[in-house]
């Protein structure tokens, strides 16, 4: 029988580790009995307009045959500036439910992809063409931080009330972490406080919560020849610096963790290397233009991200609470416990404690001398023994995201007509 899941998302080139999440429940869908998988996304000039960080386009890992990456054009003109693209995605959808395909629809970010599916079922089903279709949507932590908490702090409880009505319209929901969970209901019952309304039991009693997927075989088992190739490209040397490999904004903890490479006694035998692109970019780069220990990539693609996790002496994301971002989660985190080399180093913030577990190298949040002193400790302290008790603790925690895992444990709740435990062959 014929199978069919749609994922609503950013997907590629955006970097961000939700458009991870996207591909790698694609990917898994194809062994466990979808014969058509979509990713329903933006055209790329609507991507770049926004603003979003994007990974080098000539360098996007492809998806597996029978995986569809949709990107609809807009409808109408210069008019409707912003409904236009809704409206491609929208309608694209209800072309797809109107076909007599068992069809899963999860859309990851509450707005606006979580509109688009809810949009669409109501269409499809208005016309007539009685979908067959199961509906899941996925808080991923910016939706709760941004989106909701930015609706309580300016008093616009109307478009909060829309945004969690819109979610709980689904069949399924879902929180990317307990944190984002807590989150949820958190920001219900100060809705229902303002406005008599009753979100959070519902919330509370209905909102589940399902891990980022990762695919933990692009970290396991590096070859050290590839990593040490890496590496000779980019002028680095195995063990020879700390990473920060992450979106370069300020709740990511970069300027704190510059001004404590500045300060720190380990700048005398690492180098401190910024990969990745975001709004605090230029900042960042002014803030270290006379310092040679700290470099700069830009262009990191998905396929040397592993092998620049593998060889560093530490990875660093001290990340840190904004009022319109807190880490509710951390998949580079775990991405980086799996491809071993040096330990972690990261603040408890957010959901940030389930990725890393106990497993990491903890500072406080905005402590720069305390990351000054991390960073002395794993590079100057630490002995082999301690950090190869630690990269194995840390793999063995990070095993827990596997996709294939999450998949099944995501899905194994749907009714029986779109879930086959059987994996196809």
């Amino acid at each position: 029988m014929n199978r069919r899941l749609v994922i609503a998302v950013r997907a590629d080139p955006v970097i961000c580790g939700h458009s991870g999440e996207a591909r790698n429940l694609a990917e898994v869908a194809l062994t466990r009995g979808f014969t058509d998988v979509r990713l329903l996304t933006w055209p790329i000039p609507a991507l770049q307009a926004a603003g979003l960080p994007l990974k080098p386009l000539d360098r996007i890992m492809p998806y597996s045959g029978g995986i569809t990456v949709e990107r609809p054009e807009p409808v109408g003109d210069y008019r409707v500036p912003d409904g236009r693209f809704m409206a491609g995605l929208t309608g694209r959808l209800v072309e797809l439910l109107a076909e007599p395909v068992p069809t899963t629809c999860l859309s990851m970010y509450l707005a606006p992809h979580t509109a688009v599916v809810q949009d669409a079922v109501a269409a499809a089903r208005a016309a007539g063409f009685a979908p067959n279709v199961h509906t899941m949507a996925k808080a991923v932590g910016s939706d709760v931080t941004n989106v909701i908490r930015s609706c309580l702090r300016e008093g616009r409880f109307g478009a909060a009330v829309v945004l969690f009505t819109t979610f709980l319209a689904n069949d399924e929901v879902l929180a990317v972490s307990e944190y984002t969970r807590q989150e949820i209901v958190a920001s219900a019952e100060e809705v229902d406080s303002y406005c008599g309304t009753r979100l959070a039991d519902e919330c509370r009693d209905r909102v589940s919560v399902s891990y980022p997927p990762i695919d933990t075989s692009a970290y396991l088992d590096l070859d050290l020849m590839l990593v040490d190739t890496a590496l000779k490209r980019r002028g680095l040397e195995r063990d020879g610096y700390v990473l920060f490999l992450s979106r370069v904004t300020q709740a990511k903890g970069i300027f704190d963790l510059v001004n404590a490479f500045s300060r720190s006694k380990a700048r005398s035998r690492v180098r401190l290397v910024v990969a990745g692109t975001g709004p605090a970019l230029p900042e960042v780069r002014a803030l270290a233009r006379d310092d040679d220990r700290i470099v700069f990539l830009d262009d990191v693609d998905d396929e040397e991200k592993p092998l620049l996790m593998r060889g560093c002496a530490a990875y660093a994301l001290p990340t840190r609470p904004e009022p319109d971002f807190v880490e509710t989660f951390g998949i580079a985190l775990t991405e980086k416990m799996l491809a071993g080399g040096g330990p972690v180093i990261t603040t408890v913030t957010g959901g940030t404690g389930e990725a890393v577990g106990d497993t990491a190298v903890i500072v406080e949040a905005g402590d720069v001398a305390g990351i000054a002193a991390a960073l002395d400790r794993v590079v100057l302290e630490m002995g082999p023994e301690e950090r190869r008790i630690m990269e194995a603790r840390a793999r063995a925690h990070a095993m827990a995201f596997d996709r294939t895992r999450v998949f099944d444990e995501l899905f194994c709740s749907a009714s029986p007509k779109f879930w086959d435990q059987s994996p196809t062959t």
